[in-house]
């Protein structure tokens, strides 16, 4: 799946691609974010996206969504070159993707059964009795009860953030789905109930999910694959085993440290 220098070599792998990520170039002034990235993402699955802090992963997340300026590169989603579509085309390709940002990032003068509602109305004239409709199904499918449909974010646990946040990323039933940091801010146990929940709702909605992420936890029970954000660029990619084996120093301290030293007898096992 890569060079003996970790790059990926497009073209190599005959699943679906779903997203292709060519050459972007992301910088903030005289800082460059992101340098001649590439990255595929196929369907069906679960991505994680991890580097060091500050490296630049919301950021090629946030330029694929276009919330970033991206001063070169090219984006293609189900096989689209988004910068040279027509309006609508793009507009069928923001349907079928869902984002869940990081901390949830509710609108807090809404209710969880708005905040839900809020790509329905921003895309569709549905009328309002479909839509909480609709936003009942949204919140018992990532496990929400249903008195949680009235109450503000200021009324509600962190997990329950994520939840609802997690609902508004499925309100149109996409294809693929962004999630910045999941698990970030959860205990132990929430985090674990809030991975395999992502994992039952990549099986029974087959969704495609790109997920930026540094929990370790979340790399070894839902991901099928992982790349590793490095010097603006896509270091390596593959599975978790296939980490142990790269020779780069923050590769392997991440992967291979202290806090990881539990998955390592899984993994060698």
């Amino acid at each position: 799946m890569a060079s003996s220098k970790g790059q990926e070599k497009p073209g190599v792998d005959d699943r679906e691609v779903v997203l292709r990520v060519r050459g972007v170039n992301v910088a903030f002034g005289k800082n460059r974010v992101l340098h001649e990235l590439d990255l595929d993402v196929y369907r069906g699955e679960i991505l994680a996206f991890v580097g060091g802090s500050g490296t630049g992963k919301s950021v090629l997340m946030r330029a694929i969504l276009g919330l970033v300026r991206r001063e070169a590169g090219q984006i293609e989603l189900f096989g689209i070159d988004y910068d040279h579509a027509d309006g609508p085309t793009r507009l069928s390709i923001d349907q079928r993707m869902g984002v869940l940002f990081q901390h949830g990032a509710l609108f807090s003068s809404l209710t969880v059964r708005e905040n839900i509602q809020v790509p329905m109305r921003e895309y569709f004239n549905l009328d309002q009795r479909l839509m909480d409709e609709m936003a009942a199904v949204k919140m018992d499918l990532v496990g929400l009860p249903a008195d949680a449909a009235d109450k503000y974010p200021s009324q509600l646990s962190g997990g329950m953030i994520k939840r609802a946040g997690l609902a508004r990323a499925l309100a149109l039933d996409p294809d693929l789905v962004f999630l910045d940091e999941p698990t970030s801010g959860l205990d132990p146990i929430g985090a674990a109930e809030f991975d395999e929940l992502i994992a039952s709702l990549r099986d029974t909605l087959g969704l495609t999910v790109f997920m930026v992420t540094h929990d370790l936890d979340s790399l070894e029970a839902v991901c099928d694959r992982i790349a590793v954000l490095r010097d603006g660029k896509v270091l390596v990619h593959g599975s978790l085993e296939k980490m142990m084996e790269v020779d780069d120093p923050w590769v392997i301290s991440y992967f291979l440290g202290k806090r990881a030293q539990k998955l390592v007898p899984h993994l060698t096992s």
